[in-house]
């Protein structure tokens, strides 16, 4: 028997702006070299991977001109343009790159303006499908008021340099202020199989049919530790990456992944996620891993 190609369109879709997205996606930021610094080893491969996503069906890539610096931005123009019609480039601004590696925020108005200038021209477009605002916090969102950052955005969409606008590592409180200002197209927060404080959070815009766009869904710099996850990937015979994977895609139909890579076979396993069907049993297991989800 031949086992079937993955493809991200296995996977299902959901609305995503004003265009409907397959559920597994492309995150670039593993294209840029060590500590997302620098152009990668092998730039040959890191334009590979993005051909073969594309070729694979991946509709949704997400991205950031502070990458590299401007490196994995031009990495996704050197492999992709002429873009597809059907392909939607998300990115993020807010914080900037020091050469040391830091990365301070950038969120006053001449700064958002000059990260959508430049990813639209490291893109080579004219005007961003969607971009996130990326308040500050490592993977954890502080509160604060987002009123003047996302008011500048709002400022650029309405010039028409940005079609759509969302948030990322927001809070609650952060969301209802941005969603005051300007409609919100997606949410993208640090969530997995088992960082489980956004719950309440992708139920409520599940409700909405809103996105959310789970960032570290493996687990960040440090991948998922978990026995019980190892004994359902056993029990399936799938990598435990392609459980938590199928996990995220059975725990709310509006989660979108973008899984991140810069190997055309480790691509390819992510994609086999949309394959991997999870019963009771397991679904039971890996959700008392975080905690079971509000219904």
């Amino acid at each position: 028997m031949t086992t079937p190609t993955p493809t991200a369109e296995r996977s299902g879709r959901f609305a995503l702006g004003d265009r409907s997205v397959n559920r597994i996606g492309y995150g670039a930021m593993q294209l840029a070299g060590p500590h997302v610094m620098g152009p990668p080893a092998d730039r040959a491969a890191a334009v590979a991977v993005l051909r073969r996503a594309v070729e694979l069906g991946v509709d949704h890539i997400d991205t950031s001109d502070y990458y590299g610096p401007h490196v994995t931005n031009e990495i996704i123009r050197e492999a992709l343009h002429p873009y597809p019609e059907d392909l939607t480039i998300v990115t993020k601004v807010g914080a900037e790159r020091t050469p040391a590696g830091e990365w301070p925020e950038a969120l006053a108005p001449e700064q958002l303006r000059r990260a959508v200038e430049d990813n639209l021209r490291d893109l080579g477009v004219e005007v961003m499908d969607v971009v996130n605002l990326r308040m500050p916090g490592f993977s954890e969102p502080v509160e604060r008021s987002l009123a003047e950052p996302f008011e500048a955005l709002a400022a650029l969409r309405d010039e028409g340099l940005v079609r759509h606008l969302g948030v990322s590592n927001v809070t609650t409180q952060q969301l209802a202020e941005a969603r005051s200002i300007a409609p919100v197209v997606c949410v993208q927060n640090h969530y997995n199989l088992v960082h489980r404080h956004d719950d309440p959070m992708v139920d409520a815009l599940a409700r909405e049919g809103v996105p959310y766009v789970p960032f570290f869904p493996l687990g960040g710099f440090t991948p998922l530790q978990s026995a019980a996850l190892e004994t359902v990937a056993r029990r399936l015979e799938a990598s435990p990456m392609q459980v938590a994977l199928a996990w995220l895609l059975a725990r709310s139909p509006n989660l979108l992944l973008i899984p991140g890579t810069s190997s055309v076979a480790h691509l390819e396993e992510n994609l086999a996620a949309g394959m991997l069907v999870l019963g009771p049993r397991e679904l039971e297991e890996l959700d008392d891993i975080g905690g079971t989800p509000t219904p």
